[in-house]
């Protein structure tokens, strides 16, 4: 039987794509470049590359913050503050917290039955405004951020703090749930514990990394977890 869920916050709760439209749109023009499709196309390539590389531990938050708008307008054949760039994007982005399709009917019947956690990779000042503004956290026991917590999904690291914060703990009743195959599943992987792949598109995996399970939506969660 389950008892804990530690459940990724964008594109599982939250409508990330959302917001990273917005916001993205806000920054690119308070700084002189019009978001065509071309641009948001290229930022999103840029964005990819950075958190793949901070997931594998080869740069830093302050990196992918920074670095993926140095990038960005650099290839524009503009020059920006990485840093001021960076604050500003993320002030657009803590803007908008729209939930997914169904998502938070889900957590809140989900909570009536399971200790919920968020699992997030995101950033503090872009996390905790979402999460008050859209009532989650009226749904969930803690969220647990990488950036607050010095570590980064999929390490086992990020896990293990996690872990130690959630009172008594059984990794055998705990499952992962998140969109990511890098970085949630495969961070459940390195924890030890059970995971779900939400997978809207219904996308093929390509990846060697192996969910126990697979629903479309986080509505089809409770169907799985009362099979266990």
């Amino acid at each position: 039987m389950i008892e804990f869920l530690l459940i990724d916050l964008d594109d599982t709760i939250l409508d990330f794509h959302k917001a990273e439209q917005i916001g993205l749109q806000n920054t690119l023009r308070h700084y002189g470049a019009e978001p065509t499709a071309e641009t948001v196309a290229l930022y999103l390539e840029i964005n990819r590359d950075h958190w793949r590389r901070l997931e594998q531990g080869l740069i830093t938050r302050k990196q992918v913050n920074e670095g993926r708008f140095k990038v960005l307008f650099h290839q524009l054949g503009m020059e920006v503050d990485g840093a001021s760039c960076a604050a500003y994007y993320l002030s657009q982005l803590a803007l908008t917290h729209d939930y997914l399709p169904g998502a938070e009917e889900a957590v809140k019947q989900l909570s009536k039955k399971y200790r919920l956690y968020v699992a997030s990779n995101g950033n503090s000042s872009v996390q905790t405004p979402r999460m008050a503004n859209s009532g989650l956290n009226d749904y969930i026991e803690k969220a647990f951020v990488s950036e607050a917590l010095g570590e980064n999904k999929p390490s086992k690291a990020y896990f293990d703090l996690c872990f130690a914060q959630i009172p008594g703990f059984d990794p055998e009743k705990t499952m992962m749930v998140g969109d990511s195959l890098t970085s949630d599943i495969q961070g459940g992987i390195n924890a030890g514990i059970r995971t779900c792949w939400v997978n809207p598109t219904g996308k093929e995996n390509t990846t060697s990394i192996r969910p126990d399970y697979e629903i479309a939506s986080l509505s089809d969660l409770a169907e799985i977890l009362e099979k266990l």
